[in-house]
């Protein structure tokens, strides 16, 4: 049986964990080739591998997503293996710090609209070209965090809603090329998430209380699923969306509220 993805070339960022790695694999599961565009290698080497043990065709490319030029080289690579480009995915993100908003220093603010935003736009300009032959796909990662405002996560939550209304103008624009740019807002167990269980555990356990599913997502198998059917023909006439692959937890409005001192 063929897989939806077949033929199909994807580039995904920050690959090597996390959604990322979800995603790639589940491209792998229905034949994609798959772009891992990473910073880590070994996370890197990691994911191509189980891309191409799941039947799909994985390669790595160090990507430094911060960096036009890295951004440039891994789309160049992508388009020289595979011939194509269908899919491109923004998820890469490289950590923030968790802070009062008045105690943000201008350097991690800079950090967050670099690597939530700047790169997203490096991405959607790199692929543009190629996609535009192939009526291809956006598919952008954004969070709960900054559609709901938690706290003391500023930079992120900025640069993610950024990175939002940067999607929508492309699904706008781009329309009349065939590309079609949709978002995420994902509710996932990641490497992340299951560092912030440790670190406040009941503030983890009040999360999923309030989540109408009682549960975080699988990055492969919720969210890279829903990411699956964007990538697909299956959402060929759907563009500028919000999907809250979340378990409902929008409904609810949960936040998060570590405890933090006032000063």
């Amino acid at each position: 049986m063929a897989g939806r993805l077949d033929g199909r070339v994807a580039i995904v960022t920050g690959a090597g964990f996390g959604i990322g790695r979800g995603i790639a694999r589940r491209f792998a599961h229905e034949g994609a080739a798959v772009v891992v565009a990473e910073i880590d290698p070994r996370s890197g080497e990691r994911t191509a591998s189980e891309v191409n043990e799941l039947g799909g065709q994985g390669l790595f490319v160090r990507t430094d997503v911060t960096e036009r030029a890295d951004v440039e080289a891994a789309v160049a690579t992508t388009v020289e293996r595979f011939g194509r480009l269908d899919v491109a995915v923004n998820n890469a993100w490289g950590g923030g710090t968790i802070k009062r908003l008045e105690h943000k220093s201008d350097d991690e603010m800079r950090h967050g609209v670099q690597l939530g935003y700047m790169a997203v736009f490096f991405v959607m300009q790199a692929s543009f070209p190629h996609l535009k032959k192939t009526a291809g796909s956006i598919v952008t990662l954004c969070s709960l965090n900054g559609v709901n405002a938690h706290l003391y996560t500023a930079e992120y939550n900025g640069a993610k809603e950024a990175a939002r209304a940067l999607t929508r103008t492309a699904a706008r624009e781009w329309a009349r090329h065939g590309i079609r740019a949709n978002v995420i807002c994902p509710a996932a167990a990641t490497e992340a998430y299951e560092a912030f269980r440790r670190v406040a555990p009941d503030n983890a356990a009040a999360l999923l209380k309030q989540n109408p599913m009682g549960r975080m997502g699988d990055p492969e198998n919720d969210i890279g699923s829903v990411a699956l059917f964007l990538a697909s023909d299956d959402s060929r006439y759907v563009t500028g969306n919000t999907l809250f692959v979340d378990g409902g937890s929008h409904l609810n409005g949960v936040q998060w509220d570590p405890e933090l001192p006032e000063e």
